[in-house]
């Protein structure tokens, strides 16, 4: 009988979740999902000299908002728990004695100063890249050289001491991955790598096997920048007697920055002006908008990070979390890195806008609008969204961009207005009041109507005089439909403006004369 998908996302809590982290996460999801399995979610905090206050708690909110939902962790529990690694030591403690006893790890007692004066030592005989493996551990202080009675008197002395892994040389450790196909390394390219620190914390090598053997993990899904752990990690299974239950490993592309070159980094994103952060952090004088603050929905960022080295192997794009779900698959994740385009995620929300209920829009755009213009009433912003939202690529952007539906001192693009008035403009617009004033049903259709009637009889083009009445009404020629928007500001706001436009134009020319 096949074993039931069990999955984990495992973070560091040593900063913010990075965007890479969060397709990380995603397709751990997605794969739970699609396999009617489990997702976990396991804090790494092993490294106690790196940890950040308020970092769990940051990673938790963000996975909450992407509606990555885990159904195991460390603030709901599970039958595999403790979820935190930092209370679990006493767990890894014992495993790592198996592995001594066994003779699979031994007690290391260098010194930094000793293990330096060995790395020099190697580099004038032209190693490259110095290392404590095989072909110095016999020259160093660990249990593999020292009498026994030393070691067990020194460990009782309280000498700082840390476990390594033996690894042996001569060896080929080879495993399959999903993504990458059969994948070889040569033990003589290894380290004995460190399993226990000198503060009696494992590193992540020992906890992350432990725990993924414990927790009945059986796939683990991670980035690339893990692939060359892994035979570390394939030798500890070995080491434990493991081997026949090690999971598939499963390492995704890097997500590489905008130019294609590199690592997609925090950096890029001050240069870039984009986020990459689900949600913001503040770190120090520093402060970080993430994609929620932005104005970006969940199923936007969601749907563009799945794109990010997955395809679903047909010409779909536009997917909800739950869809996603059910077309994904390991098959189809690449092999090379996946670039990062921002504006191929402001395609996504916008298209996730789009399709959003006016009641949930307003609910989560009305922060946006009255953090930047103040209160404003749900009936009026719903009429405003239901017209804007084919425009809208961030939540954001109906504040910003559409200011002039609330608030009546918008600017005038002045360098479009000097392109297009003209001897007889003035005339045109006082034409226009009087038409405006003359419609009783202040509708789109009827006045476009009665404007375009005129504007034919004159002989006047739309394009001279219709950019006008948009910079009269809105200030810019971008927006939507000329007619539906000012229907929706009404007759008595758009002869405000009108008269408004005229006064403007008057005090500009009188002040290009002084």
């Amino acid at each position: 009988m096949e074993k039931k998908v069990r999955v984990r996302f495992a973070p560091s809590p040593t900063g913010p979740l990075h965007i890479g982290g969060v397709r990380t996460a995603l397709y751990n999801y997605l794969f739970a999902r699609h396999h009617g399995g489990v997702f976990i979610l396991r804090i790494e905090d092993t490294d106690q000299k790196r940890l950040v206050p308020g970092a769990e708690e940051y990673i938790i909110e963000s996975l909450y908002w992407l509606g990555l939902q885990y159904d195991e962790g460390p603030d709901m529990g599970g039958d595999y728990g403790p979820y935190r690694q930092s209370e679990r030591r006493q767990l890894y403690l014992e495993y790592a004695q198996q592995l001594i006893d066994r003779g699979h790890a031994y007690y290391a007692f260098d010194t930094p100063e000793e293990l330096e004066q060995m790395r020099t030592a190697l580099k004038e005989r032209g190693v490259q890249s110095p290392k404590y493996d095989a072909s110095v551990r016999k020259q160093m202080r660990n249990s593999l050289t020292l009498p026994s009675s030393e070691v067990e008197a020194m460990i009782e002395a309280g000498v700082p001491y840390v476990v390594r892994l033996k690894v042996m040389p001569g060896e080929e450790i080879a495993f399959d991955d999903v993504v990458r196909g059969r994948v070889v390394f040569q033990s003589d390219s290894l380290d004995d790598k460190v399993l226990v620190k000198a503060d009696g914390m494992p590193t992540y090598h020992l906890a992350n096997v432990v725990d993924d053997h414990l927790m009945g993990i059986t796939h683990v899904i991670r980035g690339e920048e893990w692939l060359s752990s892994t035979p570390h990690h394939v030798l500890l299974y070995r080491s434990f007697g493991w081997a026949d239950a090690m999971p598939l490993f499963v390492h995704l592309p890097l997500i590489l920055k905008p130019s294609g070159k590199g690592k997609l980094s925090k950096r890029d994103g001050v240069v870039g002006g984009f986020p990459v952060f689900p949600i913001a952090w503040r770190e120090g004088e520093s402060y970080y908008e993430g994609y929620r603050e932005v104005g970006f929905l969940p199923e936007g960022l969601n749907n563009f990070l799945a794109f990010l080295g997955w395809n679903p192997g047909d010409e779909r794009e536009i997917f909800t979390i739950e869809e996603l779900a059910e077309a994904f698959s390991l098959e189809r994740v690449q092999v090379s890195g996946a670039r990062f385009d921002y504006h191929k995620a402001l395609w996504f929300n916008q298209q996730h806008i789009a399709r959003s209920p006016i009641e949930r829009l307003v609910k989560l755009v009305k922060p946006f609008v009255e953090d930047r213009h103040g209160p404003v009433e749900e009936e009026w912003l719903a009429r405003v969204v239901d017209l804007m939202r084919e425009r809208m690529q961030t939540l954001r952007d109906l504040a910003v961009q559409a200011s002039y539906f609330f608030v009546e001192d918008y600017p005038i693009d002045e360098i479009e207005l000097r392109k297009r008035w003209s001897a007889e403009a003035r005339d045109w617009i006082e034409q226009v009041i009087r038409i405006v004033e003359r419609v009783e049903s202040f509708e789109a259709e009827k006045l476009a109507a009665e404007v375009k009637s005129w504007m034919r009889e004159a002989g006047i083009k739309a394009g001279r005089i219709l950019p006008l009445l948009r910079l009269a009404w809105t200030g810019t020629l971008k927006g939507p439909d000329l007619w539906a928007t000012a229907e929706l500001l009404g007759k008595e706001r758009c002869l405000k403006r009108l008269h408004r436009f005229l006064r403007f134009t008057v005090e500009r020319q009188t002040a290009s004369k002084d």
